[in-house]
């Protein structure tokens, strides 16, 4: 049995046109005046059309076949249809749909490139990692790369010619990049010779392209210890000169692929480096700055992934409840012509059914609005509002990576349940949402350290300027709505939460002034409790809109009952948050090691 995909194009085309109104914003962004909503529907309409028709059927194909490895050769070869979908994307454009024209790409703002993304991760998030680094190299090479290695790299990779890789970890780091081992010796001609091991490489071997750009982290001789010694380089897989012609195979080859739990389609290599030939990037010793550029994209990207892997499973979630017939209502048949009523008669099913509606439109909202600032970050003429908005997107990553992904877990195991025995099948499709569901509160960075991130260094370190200006336009929308009649059950619940966000930030820095490890101890917790709160401000703000638009009265009415839904259903977890932040470290750091348990013989 194959599941279906259907884009969501009336609710991006809502959260784009009503809630965020970016056309009036792209009137006002240079590179963007021409955007017109005739042209942005037809880029939405011709992604939705090949994310079902292309990729959609491709998904559990892919998952049953997986990738495949020569070890011999160092050959990886895809799924079945992945190389020639591969060909159909390069050959609508959409490699360099958000990329600068100056490199061959088509220049579009990044809030159209973000629902194209979701669409494509929801028909098929396997194939869709494979673009995704390609995105991230474009963005490192783009800021921190030379003319001539603009030239000779970024614009094949714009084009989709070749693909790009982060080859950041090793076996022996995690997330502690400043534990990495892999040297870079300078030679005679300027390059380098990078010689070491690399793991969880997405895309680090594939059939799609003849050559694949590796950016390498590697330390130079002198390079300090620890991240401070960290510097960036280009290494093809074909060599390729200053003049960008293409040589001989490099010394790189992958090593082995990863058997995973799920994304199956998607190759996850091992891959060796000896003496193969770079380049740097940037200055030495100064890679962080560049892996940063690539890893704050890709974190806003996987928060996508999340949203896709929910939106599509809770499509086929519904689909099931509205047919599957089981038992009857507690309060009577609804179908009394039937031998019984469909599941989405009963209290639990819709309890499963809303909570996914409501996270996956309130994390739309969200999420959009992070790649809306995106674009006023880098487009906007203006300084100080590109500043701002950079500001408020440095705010925002790490709870809409955490919160869209740990929330495509819930949606996922939701949206199996709703089928019951069936969704534990494999052929039902609904498994399959679940297992890739779980690597994406993993990969660009844990849910742990995204918490961290949000805590340690954009509010105690930064002095929280994001969550200032968050809350400043969050104070003035709850004053201007204040005597709103149309948001009055929902008006006095956020002033308050905004009120009181600000209060508990205060206690939690002067907490952490005094022990530092009440930071590790709340991190999590603070996360969500923030991110409760935006996706409450979303609502509330979709519930004004839609109002004000041209919607039908169905659609307005589908917002405020689900709005209403989430303040009575899901808000209220800000207070176990909230809780167990006042709880503080010392239940954490009170148990001795050796209480754990015994240690393993």
């Amino acid at each position: 049995m194959t599941t279906y995909y259907t884009a969501p194009l009336a609710d991006t085309r809502f959260v784009l046109y009503d809630l965020l109104d970016v056309e009036k914003l792209f009137a006002r962004l240079p590179g963007c005046e021409n955007l017109n909503r005739e042209l942005i529907d037809a880029v939405l309409d011709e992604a939705a059309k090949f994310s079902q028709t292309v990729l959609a059927p491709l998904n559990e194909t892919a998952d049953r076949q997986g990738c495949s490895f020569d070890k011999d050769t160092g050959e990886v070869t895809t799924p079945e249809g992945f190389r020639q979908a591969y060909r159909q994307f390069v050959e609508g454009g959409w490699a360099g749909l958000t990329a600068p024209e100056a490199f061959g790409g088509q220049g579009l703002p990044e809030s159209i490139g973000a629902p194209v993304k979701e669409m494509i991760d929801s028909a098929n998030l396997a194939w869709g990692t494979y673009p995704l680094l390609s995105h991230g190299a474009i963005e490192a090479l783009r800021v921190h790369g030379e003319d001539w290695q603009k030239e000779a790299f970024l614009k094949r990779i714009v084009a989709g010619e070749w693909t790009g890789t982060m080859c950041l970890t090793e076996p022996h780091c995690g997330s502690d990049l400043g534990l990495l081992k892999t040297r870079a010796e300078p030679k005679k001609d300027g390059s380098y010779a990078i010689s070491g091991t690399k793991i969880f490489i997405t895309a680090g071997e594939h059939d799609f392209t003849d050559n694949i750009v590796h950016l390498v982290l590697a330390r130079l001789p002198d390079a300090p210890h620890g991240v401070k010694g960290i510097s960036m380089f280009i290494v093809p897989k074909m060599k390729v000169g200053k003049n960008g012609k293409v040589g001989k195979r490099n010394a790189v080859r992958c090593g082995a692929i990863e058997h995973k739990m799920g994304l199956k389609g998607s190759a996850t290599c091992v891959m060796n480096f000896d003496d193969a030939q770079g380049w740097l990037v940037g200055e030495p010793h100064k890679g962080l700055n560049a892996m940063f550029t690539m890893m704050n994209t890709a974190r806003l990207a996987v928060g996508l992934q999340g949203l896709a892997l929910s939106e599509r499973a809770y499509q086929n979630a519904l689909d099931y409840a509205r047919e599957r017939l089981q038992m009857r209502s507690l309060s009577g048949a609804k179908f009394p012509d039937k031998p019984a009523d469909p599941l989405i008669v009963h209290g639990d099913v819709r309890r499963m059914l809303l909570t996914q509606k409501a996270l996956i439109e309130g994390g739309r909202a969200l999420g959009l609005y992070a790649a809306k600032l995106v674009d006023v970050q880098h487009r906007s003429p203006d300084e100080a509002e590109a500043k701002r908005a950079e500001a408020l997107v440095s705010f925002l990553t790490p709870i809409v990576k955490a919160l869209l992904t740990e929330h495509a877990n819930e949606c996922t195991s939701l949206a199996l349940q709703v089928y019951g025995g069936h969704g534990y099948i494999a052929e039902h499709g609904m498994e399959q949402y679940a297992r890739d569901a779980r690597i994406t509160t993993i990969y660009e960075g844990t849910t742990g350290i995204q918490a961290l991130d949000l805590l340690g260094r954009k509010i105690m370190q930064q002095r929280g300027e994001g969550l200032q200006l968050f809350l400043k336009g969050l104070g003035a929308f709850c004053t201007h709505h204040a005597n709103d009649e149309s948001l009055k059950e929902f008006m006095p619940k956020l002033a308050a939460l905004a009120t009181e966000w600000a209060q508990v930030t205060q206690a939690l820095a002067k907490r952490a002034a005094g022990n530092p490890d009440e930071i590790g101890a709340a991190a999590y917790d603070y996360l969500f409790y923030c991110g409760y709160i935006a996706l409450a401000e979303a609502w509330v703000r979709s519930v004004a809109a839609a109002d004000a638009s041209p919607q039908s009265d169905e659609f307005k009415q589908a917002k405020r009952l689900t709005a209403r839904f989430y303040f009575d259903r899901i808000l209220p977890r800000t207070h176990t948050h909230l809780a167990a932040m006042q709880a503080g470290a010392d239940s954490l750091f009170a148990m001795p090691d050796a209480l754990f348990g015994p240690p393993h013989a």
